[in-house]
């Protein structure tokens, strides 16, 4: 083990800490809100105050509108082929009441403080069924059904439950009347400019609804609804490309059966959720099943480049590697310690039967994907030597924002060559006749959301050969803090000799966060720390001597995102995201400036 400068702090990142997606409160909760808000804007609305005045325009105007719309919004969406549950809907509808507060708050003001500039209160109540009409379509739009038709009765139904209930308590006169449909249609177009205007970079750039997807992806991440996957997987299939794929097999077997599977696909683990390749170490490990033993699937060398779209391209790839492990050939009984050439080294490397296992890690500096084509050169290069499999893992273990990838070409890529050529060597010069001994171990009580590891938890491989101990940590997760490693292999030094963490890349972290989700950003690294240890100590009680078993398969014309496809999908996201923001902004006081005229008229 090398020593790595102390753990930093955690880097705030744009979206650190927060969720990707809402979670709505409970509907109970919703209405006990609802139900306290409504008391007060009736209170701020009723002049002069008295119980029976506040009670009408608390039943009327203010409670029984919301939590109407908050029964009855999602039925009638349903109805009309969206999809709303019931604590959304009452979330939707609480958020109508917030919308209107701050306008009746200032209507308020001006008729006390400003008497001469006054407006009957009641217009101001009308006019803020606008904003409360654009609030709810723009939501219901994108959440429920991409259809303003389909759309619109839904969006309709809190304002108009709330003109109606107002007429209860204030007589509207046919001006009014007229000034509450203006105020709608208002709120309905300012609604429509916005969602055309935020569509524009996406379909610019795919020619596909941004918004449009936005209900599939709900449903993915909420029900992992298979309509819903397959929504959005067609989208990412259309602008896929054929890519030659490789797995990679390294098994150890003990008293006639598998005891670990170490999988190396050249594929990466994205794009997203659970969608297409994302998973891929669950995937994995469910399709060997219980025969395959402890499956390890490490982060190999390759970027988005390399993300499987769909399920169908993904399923190939499974097929093939449990056919692969069917046929896999018996390794020569050798093996030797895990060797890291010289300090600083990027790599390093232990011979396993006649593979060789390479590990790559820039930590304590930050450390990313590397490039197919890097990995692609190495292996290239070792095969000549004609020696035995060469097992490529990009640790991928320490971030830091936007720093660490190895591109091909580049200073650090040929850097990688040299250390992982000497680290190859002085491994295959260090093993010895006899079998390794092996023993593993591992959790999977952790939650994306808790821990930000997914759901093959954290794995551990342990290996005593050339009179050393090593361990190998992988935790399904999308990176680790940077720093973070050093703590984990501090704990672990009183046990192993040498040991590494790696991380799976596994994109399925995103799901409740804006970004990557590093591991440590919501675990605490101390308790990780102990968890690996606890990992280390159950793996050395298991050790054992085992045979190794290595294959490798080729799966030819698979569909992968390609180059620059991810790039171009966040650049269409976030020019989206300005779009949204700044076209929110204009549309808002659009409606709010025509609302305003037509209030004085009638002033």
């Amino acid at each position: 083990m090398t020593a790595e400068a102390p753990a930093a702090p955690a880097p705030r990142r744009r979206g650190a800490g927060r969720s990707l997606l809402l979670k709505a409160p409970s509907v109970p909760l919703s209405l006990l809100y609802l139900g306290l808000l409504s008391a007060g804007l009736s209170a701020l609305y009723v002049e002069p105050a008295t119980a029976a005045r506040w009670a009408a325009v608390f039943l009327a105007a203010f409670l029984g509108p919301t939590i109407a719309a908050a029964i009855l919004t999602a039925p009638l969406a349903e109805a009309l082929g969206g999809r709303l549950a019931l604590r959304r809907s009452a979330l939707l509808a609480l958020s109508g009441l917030v919308v209107e507060a701050p306008l009746l708050a200032i209507g308020v003001a001006f008729d006390r403080l400003l008497p001469g500039y006054s407006v009957p209160i009641v217009l101001v109540f009308l006019l803020a069924q606008g904003p409360v009409l654009w609030f709810r379509h723009l939501s219901l739009f994108g959440v429920s059904n991409p259809s303003h038709g389909r759309t619109l009765p839904a969006s309709l139904l809190q304002p108009l439950l709330s003109v109606v209930g107002i007429a209860v308590v204030v007589p509207l006169s046919g001006a009014d009347l007229v000034a509450a449909v203006l105020f709608l249609l208002f709120g309905f177009a300012t609604s429509v400019q916005l969602l055309r205007a935020a569509d524009r970079p996406l379909r610019r750039e795919f020619q596909t609804s941004g918004v449009s997807l936005i209900r599939p992806m709900l449903d993915h991440i909420n029900e992992r609804d298979p309509e819903a996957t397959e929504r959005l997987e067609s989208f990412f299939s259309r602008f896929a490309i054929l890519a030659d794929l490789s797995v990679s097999l390294l098994e150890f077997r003990a008293r006639g059966r598998a005891k670990a599977t170490i999988v190396l696909p050249t594929v990466h683990p994205g794009p997203f959720a659970a969608l297409g390749a994302s998973d891929l170490p669950r995937k994995v490990a469910d399709r060997l099943g219980s025969e395959a033993g402890l499956v390890l699937v490490p982060h190999t060398p390759c970027n988005h480049e390399l993300d499987i779209p769909n399920g169908r391209a993904v399923a190939r790839l499974l097929d093939a590697t449990a056919e692969l492990r069917g046929h896999l050939a018996a390794a020569p009984a050798r093996s030797g310690p895990s060797v890291l050439p010289s300090p600083g080294s990027l790599a390093r490397a232990q011979c396993l039967g006649d593979a060789v296992l390479l590990v790559v890690s820039q930590a304590p500096e930050p450390t990313d994907d590397i490039a197919f084509a890097v990995g692609d050169a190495l292996r290239k290069r070792d095969a000549e030597r004609r020696e035995g499999p060469l097992l490529l893992v990009d640790a991928h273990n320490s971030y830091t924002e936007d720093q660490g990838d190895i591109a091909y070409g580049t200073t650090v890529a040929a850097r990688l060559q040299r250390d992982a050529e000497a680290a190859i060597a002085a491994a295959r010069a260090a093993a010895r006749d006899g079998p390794p001994s092996v023993g593993v171990s591992a959790r999977l009580d952790y939650t994306v959301r808790d821990d930000g590891i997914g759901p093959a938890g954290i794995r551990c491989l342990a290996v005593r050969a050339g009179g050393q101990t090593a361990a190998y940590l992988l935790i399904d997760g999308n990176n680790l803090l940077r720093g973070i490693r050093a703590k984990v292999l501090d704990a672990l030094r009183p046990l192993v000799d040498d040991a590494e963490v790696l991380t799976t890349d596994n994109h399925i972290v995103h799901e409740v966060d804006g970004s990557i989700n590093p591991v440590g950003e919501r675990m605490p690294a101390e308790r990780l720390a102990a968890d690996c240890r606890s990992l280390v100590e159950a793996a050395l009680r298991d050790l054992e001597p085992v045979e190794v078993r290595t294959g490798m398969t080729e799966v030819r014309e698979v569909p992968v995102l390609g180059p620059s496809w991810t790039e171009r999908l966040l650049t269409s996201l976030g020019d989206t995201v300005s779009v949204f923001g700044h076209q929110a902004a204009v549309t808002l006081l659009l409606l709010l400036a025509a609302s305003s005229v037509v209030l004085a008229a009638l002033r």
